[in-house]
């Protein structure tokens, strides 16, 4: 019975690929939603972006990459030691400017990321402290000073190039204009602990704003790098800046 059943089938497919479609359109969504549902992507093309940065190493080990920064900006900065080459006075355009304390030191970070990332069925609260790392080897914090602050006077101690150390660990909470100024507004800026891209302020000529991107400060497009598309972060000009109400994604390790 089951054999004359599966005949049945295989002759009205013959007969009629219309009738077929129709009488199996229900299982056909069905299957589209859970594809939806599990979609992935492969991020191996993309760490190429990071090679030859003296900052940066990483290695594939199966379905994840290990990428280790000392965190040492390859810019200039008032934060460096004054008889480090890169030192160079505040020369930037925020009258406000202040100094905070600190100077850039070695880091030894450690992000252990998945090569395929997916969206996250429970999304997870980004940390204080590193949450990703950019094309240079700096890494990013999220939109909050210390103690779950906002930014609003911190800002005030970022250097030319919008970053500022924490201790020794400098790090970028907002655009990081070297790399803009470097590879263009619309480039690939780094990498979000979950393993998806981040990029610059503008998409297809149009600058983004918030109300582009969906609550975790991203969305799902076609970009230089993944022509296929994927789902990824735009930095912009309002708070969150880089990453909004957590990750999109499951975060790998970070360990420091």
């Amino acid at each position: 019975m089951e054999k004359y059943k599966m005949n049945i089938k295989k002759t009205i497919l013959v007969v009629s690929l219309g009738i077929f479609i129709a009488c199996s359109s229900n299982d056909s969504g069905a299957d589209d939603e859970e594809f939806d549902s599990v979609t992935s992507y492969d991020i191996t093309t993309i760490l190429s972006k990071f090679d030859g940065i003296e900052a940066v190493s990483y290695e594939v080990n199966g379905n994840t990459v290990t990428i280790n920064t000392t965190d040492l900006p390859n810019h200039t900065s008032p934060y460096w030691p004054i008889n480090n080459p890169l030192y160079e006075d505040y020369n930037g355009t925020n009258t406000n400017w202040r100094q905070n304390p600190n100077s850039i030191g070695e880091q030894n970070i450690t992000f252990t990321i998945s090569l395929n990332p997916a969206e996250a069925v429970n999304k997870e609260a980004t940390p204080m402290g590193p949450i990703g790392i950019s094309r240079n080897g700096v890494i990013f914090y999220n939109q909050y000073a210390a103690g779950g602050a906002a930014l609003t006077n911190e800002i005030d101690s970022f250097d030319q190039w919008f970053g500022h150390p924490a201790g020794t660990q400098y790090h970028y909470h907002i655009e990081p204009t070297f790399l803009t100024q470097e590879f263009g507004d619309d480039a690939f800026l780094g990498l979000l602990a979950d393993g998806f891209p981040v990029y610059g302020p503008v998409e297809n000529g149009t600058r983004l704003s918030n109300s582009d991107l969906d609550e975790f400060h991203g969305h799902t497009s076609v970009t230089a790098d993944f022509p296929e598309g994927i789902y990824h972060y735009h930095i912009t000009d309002q708070d969150p800046y880089i990453n909004g109400n957590g990750f999109f994604g499951t975060p790998g390790n970070i360990s420091r």
